[in-house]
């Protein structure tokens, strides 16, 4: 693909209504690589490395079992919930995922209309194909805005007002991604980004000088890493923003606890979908640390690798307030635009809500590890904790 074109899929007719074979996020999935352009896809699809963790992802879920409970009156029940002080219909949020048009030539604004449907909390990224003030205006309910450090502060600080003038409600801070790990796939297949699909809300700041290296420098230690962030620029934030502020990409307990500390209202348990660095576990099987770690009072979400209704219900089972989606977004956006994010959406609700009626837990708030089989040695590894 030439760097000038645009994806074969920004021409490409969407559905107009949803076939009846459709039936979960895996048939979207297999759909989506009609829709986009080979490149595309394997750039979406693909993770760093060798990618363990984008693996790691999807079977980790495997490994968790439920419990069904019999007789439980659930006609009163409700996936409602609380999250940073604000209500939502359901623990289900769009996470933050960037450069929407590779898929759809409106991009992030089918995005919108779908979340605004559903009543489902969008998260925009810094790095959107749309400028957060468009997609603001196309999503008048629960938004919040992921932030990417910039070099400058000037231009990070412009972001954040940009994004509480706005009505964005929260801010995201991803934290986990100072270097583009390689997406050899990507790479395999030819992707280049076109000239077309660009980080809109970027586009009235200089970009940055480039750092001369000398031939005994690195380009990792004193190229890249010389300009991400630090602790005290996320100190910096929270003192330059009346924002909630939660962080994305911990899976190390003392960092939640020392976020904690700091004053950020949340974490998001996550290793990038897989994308950052290779080889690190995924927020199934880190999640109930940072959970004890954090306690009862701290905001946790967790993502990577959700397919499914069943995959939410087990995150909130080993600790999530709230999950989030990325990929599975991306392949309904392709395939039918708003309504294939909403159909997504839509399912997976549906999925969720059926697991919540047959273990017995007709609220979010009675979702614990009581709805999981443990073998007999975990059970005992509790017991002795206890």
């Amino acid at each position: 693909m030439q760097q000038s074109e645009l994806p074969k899929c920004a021409s490409k007719p969407k559905l107009t209504s949803i076939p009846s074979d459709i039936t979960c996020v895996a048939d979207y999935e297999a759909l989506a690589k009609d829709y986009i352009d080979t490149p595309v896809y394997e750039y979406i699809a693909g993770g760093s490395g060798n990618e363990q963790s984008l693996r790691a992802n999807i079977e980790a879920f495997q490994s968790v079992q439920l419990v069904n409970r019999l007789l439980v009156d659930c006609s009163a029940g409700t996936t409602a919930t609380q999250l940073l002080g604000q209500s939502f219909r359901h623990p289900v949020l769009l996470a933050p995922v960037a450069y929407q048009k590779l898929v759809h030539p409106l991009g992030e604004l089918e995005t919108a209309r779908a979340a605004e449907a559903l009543d489902t909390c969008m998260v925009t990224s810094t790095l959107s194909s749309c400028t957060l003030e468009e997609i603001a205006q196309a999503h008048q309910g629960n938004r919040w805005f992921q932030l990417y450090f910039q070099v400058d502060r000037a231009h990070t600080l412009d972001l954040v007002r940009r994004a509480e003038a706005a009505g964005y409600s929260a801010l995201m801070v991803t934290l986990d991604a100072s270097i583009q790990a390689s997406n050899r796939r990507a790479k395999r297949a030819g992707f280049q980004f076109p000239t077309a699909v660009r980080p809109e809300n970027l586009q009235r700041y200089q970009p940055p000088q480039q750092v001369t290296l000398s031939t005994d420098q690195s380009v990792i230690f004193q190229g890249a890493m010389a300009e991400a962030p630090g602790w005290s620029d996320l100190e910096w934030l929270l003192a330059n923003t009346s924002l909630p502020v939660l962080v994305k990409g911990v899976l190390h307990p003392n960092d939640a606890k020392q976020l904690a500390a700091m004053g950020v209202s949340g974490v998001v348990v996550s290793n990038h979908g897989g994308r950052a660095l290779d080889g690190v576990p995924s927020a199934v099987h880190v999640l109930p640390q940072i959970r004890a770690a954090l306690g009862k009072d701290v905001t946790v979400l967790a993502d990577g690798g959700v397919r499914s209704g069943y995959d939410v219900f087990k995150l909130l089972a080993l600790g999530a307030d709230a999950v989030m989606v990325g990929r599975p977004l991306l392949y309904g956006l392709a395939v039918a635009g708003a309504l294939g994010v909403a159909h997504i959406l839509r399912m997976l609700r549906d999925e969720l809500e059926v697991c919540m009626a047959l273990t017995g837990c007709p609220t979010l708030q009675e979702i614990d590890r009581q709805c999981l089989w443990h073998s007999e040695q975990e059970t005992n590894q509790h017991a002795h904790r206890d």
